[in-house]
C-alpha cells in the first residue's frame, strides 16, 4: 500500500486507517473471491453479503489497457455506476483521482504485486458519487490484465477506518471535511453544519433554540450546486438553524431525526427559500440530521449540541436502525473532536492576539521600523516564542527589542508576553537596558520555580534577550545583550558591522558565574539602519552561525535608504530563504534611523551654580521664541526649566546638562545631573518655604519623569506648545 503522505486527502488517511484494519492476509483473501457470475456460499450467506443480507461486493475485470473487459455490479449499492466493457475503467473515477489511479493500476500490471484496501469514489450516471473499498490484483493466470475489487457500503469497515481517521487535526474545517467525506459511505450528500461558537472558541452552553446560529463547515461532494444552496462558509438562516436545532433536540435530548421522502422534508420546512437552502437538488431525496453532541462543562445540565450534520440520498433506500447506530457512533467520536478543535482554536486565537499586540507599530518622525515574523509550523500552530518590539520612551528616545523564549506553544508565549511586557515597563519607568536585563533575569528565573505555579512545567531558562536605546539628539544607539545575536548596524555610506559586545549567558543562567549585564554605546548618523533579529533567520545545517550572520549582513547591506522598509524586511527574509519547512521561528526588525534636526534641539552643559537656574533661562528663551511658542507655554517651560535645573543644583551633584527637544507640538525639557536620588512629590504644609518645585512642574506638564544614566540620573518633563 503507498504510503500516506504528511499532505494526504481524508480519503488517503482513511485508506490508511483501512490498511491497518484489514487482515495481514487480506490481498489473499480478496484473491480468492469468485469471479464475476460465480454464487459460492459459505455458512449460508451469499459471499459479498453483510450480516442483514445486503450484497456489497462486486467485481470489474480490466485488460492491459484499462479497459474493461467484464463486470459484476448487480449488487443494489452500485445502481447507476456504469461498467460497460470496452469503457475505460478511469471514467467511472472522478477526473481529480484519474492520475493517481492510473498509476496504481500500472503499478500493478508491472510488478504483479496487490494493492487491498484503499477508499476510492464512483461516479453515477446521476453525478452522484459512490464511496468504496477498491482493490486491485493481478488477473489469476492464464487470464492477463487486472481484476478489481469493489466492496461498497462497507460501513463497519468504514465505521473503523473514519474514526481511527477523523481528529488528526486541530483545524475545525478539516475536522468537518473528513467527517463529511466519512458520511458518503451512508448516503449521496453529506453536510456539516457548526454553531457560531464552534468557529470563535467559545464554550457553547446556550441550548434556547432562539440563540442558536449555524454556519455551513463542510459540504461534499464538491460540484456546481443550485443557485441559492448553501455551501461551505454560509450561515444557515435563523430559521434554519432554529428547525435543525429543534429537531435534534425534541425532549431536550439530542437525538437522531430521519425525514423520508421529499414532501414531508418540505412540510418541515414550509418555506420554499429554505427548502433551496438546505434540500440539494430538485429530486426525491430523503435525509437523516445527527447532532454533533459533547458533554456540557462542569455545572451545566445535560450535554452541548456543537452542530448538526446531514446525510442525503433516495427515498427508495430508506435508513434503517444499523446504520443509524452507526452513523450516531460515528458522529459521536468526531464530535469529541470538533470539541477538541474547538478549545484549541480558543487558545490559538488568544495567543496570537498576544502576539499581534507585542509587533512593532508604527514609528515617529525620528525612527522608521519594519517587521518580519514567520512562525514554526504546523507543531507551534502558528504561537511562537519569539517577540520583537519598538516603543517610544521618555525624552524623544525609542526602545527596540528582540527576544527569544525557549520552546513553542502557549507556554513559551505566556513567558514571552510576561517578559516582553515587563521590559517595555522597566524601560518606560526609566531604567537603562542593563538594569533591564538584570530584571529580565530574576523573572525567568521565578519563571522556572515549577513550585510557585507559574511555569507549569514549562521552562523559560535559556531565553534570550537585546535592548537597544536610540536617541535621535546625540545619533547614538545604547546596547545590552542576553545572550543574542549580536545587531547589525548600516551605516550611511554602506559599510555595515555587527554591534559585537562582551558576550554574557542567557537569562536565567544561575549555573555560570555571573557578571553585569553590560551597555555599549554606537554612533547611529542619520540614515543607518540597525538590524534586531532572531536564529531562526541565520540558522543554516549546513553553515555555522557566523556564516548566516555574515549573509544577512550582505543582504541587508543592499537596502536602498528610499526602499520601503516593510517591503524590504520582505526581501531580506525571502533572500536568506530559511529551508521549509521552518525548524524555528524567524523574527526580523528593520529601524532606519532619521535623527532629530539640529534646529529641533539644544543641549547646554552648565556648571552647578546657584546661579545656573537663571543662567539656563537666558539660553533658552531666545531658542523658545524662535520655535514660535506662544507667550504662555513659553513661561511655562521657563518656570518648569528653572524648577528642575534649581532641583539639580540643590539635590545633585556635578555639572547640570539642560536639553530641549521640540516634537511637533510637543516640548521635552530634560535636566540632568549626577546625584542618584529619586526625585518625588510630598505633601508639604502651607507654610513651608520650599518642597513645591515638583507640584510646580506637575500642574504646568503633560507628564514627567525620572531617567536613570550611568553618571547619575535625567529629569524629564513633557509640555504642549
Amino acid at each position: 500500500m503507498d504510503p500516506t503522505p504528511s499532505s494526504a486527502s481524508p480519503f488517503d488517511t482513511v485508506s490508511g486507517a483501512l490498511g491497518d484494519y484489514i487482515p495481514k492476509g487480506g490481498a489473499k483473501a480478496v484473491d480468492e473471491e469468485r469471479a464475476p457470475g460465480t454464487d459460492g456460499q459459505t455458512d449460508g450467506q451469499t459471499d459479498g453479503e453483510t450480516d442483514d443480507g445486503e450484497r456489497i461486493l462486486g467485481v470489474v475485470g480490466l485488460g492491459r489497457d484499462l479497459r474493461i473487459s467484464g463486470s459484476n455490479l448487480d449488487a443494489a449499492p452500485f445502481a447507476g455506476v456504469s461498467a460497460a466493457p470496452g469503457a475505460v475503467f478511469t471514467d467511472l473515477l472522478p477526473p481529480e483521482d484519474v492520475p493517481t489511479v492510473t498509476k496504481r493500476l500500472l503499478r500493478v500490471l508491472e510488478t504483479r504485486e496487490p494493492h487491498v484496501a484503499r477508499v476510492q469514489r464512483l461516479r453515477r450516471a446521476d453525478g452522484s458519487e459512490l464511496v468504496v473499498s477498491m482493490s486491485i490484483l493481478p488477473a489469476a493466470p492464464p487470464q492477463d490484465g487486472l481484476t478489481v475489487s469493489l466492496i461498497a457500503m462497507a460501513k463497519r469497515l468504514h465505521l473503523y477506518a473514519s474514526a481511527t481517521a477523523i481528529g488528526t487535526s486541530l483545524d475545525i474545517g478539516e475536522t468537518a471535511q473528513s467527517l463529511a467525506q466519512s458520511l458518503l459511505a451512508w448516503g449521496d450528500v453529506a453536510a456539516v453544519d457548526l454553531d457560531y461558537a464552534v468557529w470563535t472558541g467559545e464554550a457553547v452552553t446556550e441550548q434556547a433554540q432562539e440563540r442558536i446560529r449555524l454556519r455551513r463547515a463542510a459540504l461534499v461532494p464538491d460540484r456546481a450546486w443550485p443557485e441559492g444552496f448553501l455551501t461551505p462558509g454560509d450561515n444557515l438562516p435563523r430559521e434554519a438553524s432554529r428547525l435543525l436545532a429543534g429537531a435534534v433536540m425534541r425532549d431536550d435530548v439530542p437525538q437522531a431525526v430521519v425525514i423520508p421522502d421529499r414532501a414531508a422534508i418540505e412540510r418541515a420546512l414550509d418555506d420554499p427559500k429554505l427548502v433551496r437552502a438546505l434540500v440539494p437538488g430538485n429530486r426525491p431525496v430523503s435525509v437523516a440530521c445527527i447532532p454533533l453532541v459533547v458533554d456540557g462543562p462542569e455545572g451545566t445540565p445535560g450535554p452541548v449540541v456543537l452542530g448538526v450534520t446531514e446525510v442525503w440520498r433516495r427515498p427508495e433506500c430508506p435508513f434503517n436502525g444499523a446504520e443509524l447506530l452507526d452513523l450516531q457512533e460515528l458522529v459521536a467520536k468526531t464530535a469529541r473532536h470538533v470539541d477538541l478543535a474547538r478549545q484549541h482554536q480558543r487558545e490559538h486565537a488568544q495567543v496570537l492576539a498576544l502576539q499581534r499586540r507585542l509587533l512593532p507599530r508604527a514609528g515617529s518622525d525620528t525612527i522608521e521600523v519594519a517587521s518580519v515574523y514567520e512562525p514554526t509550523t504546523p507543531d507551534s500552530a502558528g504561537v511562537g516564542g519569539d517577540w520583537v518590539n519598538s516603543f517610544p520612551l521618555p525624552g524623544d528616545r525609542t526602545a527596540l527589542v528582540v527576544g527569544d523564549v525557549v520552546g513553542h506553544g502557549l507556554g513559551a508565549a505566556a513567558a514571552m508576553g510576561q517578559l516582553s511586557m515587563e521590559a517595555r515597563a522597566l524601560l518606560s519607568a526609566g531604567l537603562g537596558p542593563g538594569e533591564v536585563l538584570e530584571r529580565l533575569d530574576e523573572t525567568v528565573t521565578m519563571l522556572d520555580d515549577t513550585d510557585a505555579g507559574l511555569a507549569a512545567g514549562y521552562s523559560a531558562l535559556g531565553s534570550t534577550c537585546c535592548i537597544a536605546v536610540y536617541d535621535p539628539v546625540d545619533h547614538r544607539v545604547l546596547v545590552s545583550n542576553a545572550g543574542h545575536l549580536p545587531p547589525v548596524l548600516v551605516l550611511p555610506d554602506g559599510s555595515a558591522g555587527t554591534l559585537a559586545a562582551q558576550p554574557h549567558p542567557a537569562l536565567g543562567a544561575e549555573f555560570v558565574v555571573r557578571e553585569p549585564f553590560e551597555v555599549h554605546e554606537f554612533a547611529a548618523p542619520p540614515g543607518s539602519l540597525l538590524v534586531l533579529y532572531t536564529d531562526g533567520l541565520v540558522e543554516d545545517p549546513a553553515a555555522s552561525i557566523d556564516d548566516g550572520i555574515g549573509r544577512l549582513t550582505d543582504v541587508v547591506r543592499e537596502v536602498h535608504p528610499w526602499d520601503d522598509l516593510q517591503q524590504a524586511a520582505r526581501r531580506v527574509v525571502a533572500r536568506l530563504g530559511p529551508p521549509e519547512p521552518l525548524r524555528d521561528d524567524v523574527t526580523l526588525l528593520l529601524a532606519r534611523m532619521a535623527g532629530r534636526r539640529s534646529r529641533d534641539s539644544a543641549t547646554w552643559r552648565l556648571p552647578a551654580r546657584d546661579d545656573t537656574a537663571a543662567r539656563a533661562r537666558t539660553l533658552a528663551a531666545p531658542l523658545l521664541r524662535r520655535w514660535h511658542l506662544g507667550e504662555q507655554a513659553r513661561d511655562g517651560a521657563l518656570l518648569v526649566l528653572s524648577e528642575l535645573v534649581t532641583n539639580a543644583v540643590r539635590f545633585g551633584t556635578g555639572p547640570v546638562t539642560v536639553r530641549l527637544v521640540r516634537a511637533g507640538s510637543r516640548l521635552t525639557c530634560e535636566v540632568g545631573d549626577s546625584g542618584n536620588g529619586r526625585p518625588r512629590l510630598r505633601r508639604g504644609d502651607l507654610l513651608d518655604d520650599g518642597g513645591r518645585g515638583l507640584h510646580v512642574v506637575h500642574k504646568l506638564t503633560t507628564r514627567w519623569g525620572v531617567r536613570w544614566t550611568d553618571t547619575g540620573k535625567a529629569v524629564w518633563a513633557e509640555l504642549e506648545g
